[in-house]
């Protein structure tokens, strides 16, 4: 959890807090792949990218 209140530090103080959201959407496709690797919807998931 500090690793998340130190790296949003990092980007308040660089003033670079338009990476947030990106970092946040390839940490959610990122989860998207694990939870749905071996499963029936790995198909459905792999036709997004």
């Amino acid at each position: 959890m500090s690793f998340i209140s130190e790296f949003y530090s990092f980007l308040k103080e660089r003033r670079k807090l338009w990476l947030a959201p990106i970092v946040f959407l390839l940490l959610l496709f990122g989860g998207a792949l694990v939870l749905a690797q071996g499963s029936v919807v790995a198909p459905f998931v792999y036709t997004l990218f």
